[in-house]
């Protein structure tokens, strides 16, 4: 089992940028990719973006393609999510998330095995 801890979130000005970190612990050898994701007041968590774990390939939702950028350090056991050009739709928790299976997909919530408990991003207009 992988243990999952976010931090990064605060509160900023549209426009502005954040960097949200995620540290892996436990049986993290078995992981495969690592995901973000973001829940906004009232809606379904959704897709943000993903990374696999060795090679570095990444896929983005639309919605932040060209303003987020997801990365890792495998030393550090650390997964980032860049957001810059923030926009006030963009105020979400945020989680990230762990796959351990190599089949199947990477953007749905039940492709992931481990959840983090989420850090808290607001967008102010």
């Amino acid at each position: 089992q992988v243990q999952l801890g976010e931090s990064g979130g605060g509160s900023v000005q549209a426009g502005g940028s954040l960097r949200l970190s995620c540290v892996l612990s436990g049986r993290t050898v078995s992981t495969y990719r690592m995901g973000w994701f973001r829940q906004a007041p009232g809606k379904e968590r959704e897709f943000v973006a993903t990374v696999t774990w060795s090679s570095g390939n990444t896929v983005y939702a639309d919605s932040v393609k060209g303003r987020f950028t997801i990365s890792r350090d495998n030393a550090k056991r650390t997964v980032y999510l860049q957001m810059n050009s923030l926009k006030p739709d963009d105020t979400a928790v945020y989680y990230c998330a762990a796959k351990t299976r190599i089949y199947g997909g990477w953007s749905r919530e039940g492709d992931y095995d481990s959840w983090g408990q989420g850090t808290q991003i607001a967008v102010s207009s």
